[in-house]
């Protein structure tokens, strides 16, 4: 989801201040797992209005922590000060990115401390990240979406830079590099299920809200390299057409999967997907989107997205739809005309993800130099009955907003704050 995460789109080929806690503070709302917890309280409970998110990547300190070594308070400090300014945008909901690489931000006993926070993957930050956001998010009535990447597990291919413990380097054997990062392999059985369950460890633990997934599945395609699991198709492929359509499956489970599992633990927590925008473009198959993607999830990512919303496997969708309106190859008005198609009578909420992060920035196209685009964005969507409402990205160009877009979103369209918690302020 960005500079260091989110996509841009490509048209050719693909490419690219309360008491600091501590891990044991009964405050970090670790919570016993069952679904017979009681739920949210009503006014945070999904489906009482629109959405109006943020994205907080943690991955590389993209937004938070500013950088890795900073103290705990001082990290704290932070984290509450997107909190608030998330409160003053008249925004509901943050997406705190909780695992960016296959290490966590809370004492998991499936995976290391995230190096995001030391600067060493491994080491006890001295406080609980997650459980400090979810209390200070509902205290401020903000939604709790955690994060997760499901098969990241680094930014580099050198298994040594990792944590000593770290499962990549127990089991190297479920590790691949492709593109200068390392991935856990999709294909292997005792892959998906590891990763569900370090995942799963948080939703049994803290009072989320939901779990959110963004657009990472099969790498994105890198020119002139093998994504190599030849071996894990040999040994697991057989009954499957293609490669292509076993990746599919695989993928397939990991999301029905953990969906069935997220329920199993805490019946009241969602489960969001933000994929990038394009499933296939119409001219690859009619059921697609009037796009010309240079990269489309069914055939790149091996990403069914259109298949999990119609299944319903998933609580709400939120795609990627970062271009400007009139884009001639990935038109913003298209797609979503798309989405809200594709989610109608679904029972899967779709809300849009919206690129604050262009705005302003000289290197993008004309229409994003307009204050008003992004708003504009919110006019178009609101003509569409199905769109539930927006996630942007990201939380430091909340902070930012250089030429005023999301200033002018707030104005023209959060005049009031959507769906206060009870007891909030």
């Amino acid at each position: 989801m960005r500079r260091l995460g989110r996509r841009d789109f490509v048209t050719g080929a693909a490419g690219t201040a309360a008491a600091l806690m501590t891990a044991g503070d009964a405050a970090g709302l670790p919570r016993a797992a069952g679904p017979s917890r009681p739920g949210p309280p009503a006014a945070r409970r999904a489906g009482a209005g629109e959405l109006r998110g943020v994205w907080i990547g943690t991955v590389a300190n993209l937004d938070w922590p500013s950088r890795a070594g900073l103290s705990a308070a001082g990290q704290q400090a932070e984290l509450i000060a997107h909190l608030d300014r998330a409160v003053e945008s008249r925004l509901n909901a943050v997406v705190l990115q909780v695992r960016p690489t296959a290490d966590a931000l809370w004492p998991s006993p499936y995976e290391p401390w995230a190096q995001c926070l030391t600067g060493t993957q491994g080491k006890d930050p001295g406080w609980d990240p997650l459980g400090t956001a979810v209390r200070e998010a509902h205290a401020r009535g903000l939604e709790l979406h955690a994060w997760f990447n499901p098969y990241r597990v680094a930014n580099h291919t050198d298994p040594t830079r990792l944590a000593a413990s770290h499962p990549a380097r127990v089991h190297p054997d479920r590790v691949l590099p492709y593109g200068g990062k390392l991935y856990y392999n999709p294909g292997l059985p005792e892959v998906r299920e590891f990763v569900q369950d370090a995942m799963l460890d948080a939703v049994g633990r803290y009072d989320i809200d939901a779990v959110h997934w963004d657009d990472y599945f099969y790498p994105y395609p890198v020119a002139g390299e093998t994504f190599d699991d030849a071996d894990a198709y040999a040994r697991h492929g057989a009954g499957f057409p293609s490669r292509s359509a076993w990746r599919r499956d695989n993928i397939d489970r990991l999301v029905r999967e953990t969906a069935e599992r997220v329920k199993g633990i805490r019946e009241d927590v969602r489960f969001g997907i933000s994929p990038f925008a394009v499933w296939r473009n119409a001219a690859t198959d009619p059921l697609g989107s009037d796009t010309r993607g240079g990269v489309q999830t069914y055939d790149d990512l091996y990403a069914d997205t259109r298949k999990w919303v119609k299944e319903g496997w998933i609580d709400y969708i939120a795609p990627q739809i970062y271009w400007e309106i009139g884009n001639s190859a990935a038109d913003y008005g298209r797609l979503v005309a798309w989405w809200d198609e594709t989610v109608r009578g679904t029972g899967v909420d779709l809300y849009v993800g919206e690129a604050l992060y262009k705005c302003g920035d000289p290197a993008q196209p004309a229409a994003w130099q307009d204050p008003a685009e992004l708003s504009r964005h919110l006019d178009l969507a609101a003509g569409y009955r199905n769109v539930g409402g927006h996630v942007f990205f990201s939380a430091r160009h909340v902070k930012a907003d250089p030429s005023g877009a999301l200033a002018r979103v707030v104005a023209d369209h959060y005049r009031a704050r959507a769906r206060p918690r009870a007891d909030g302020p």
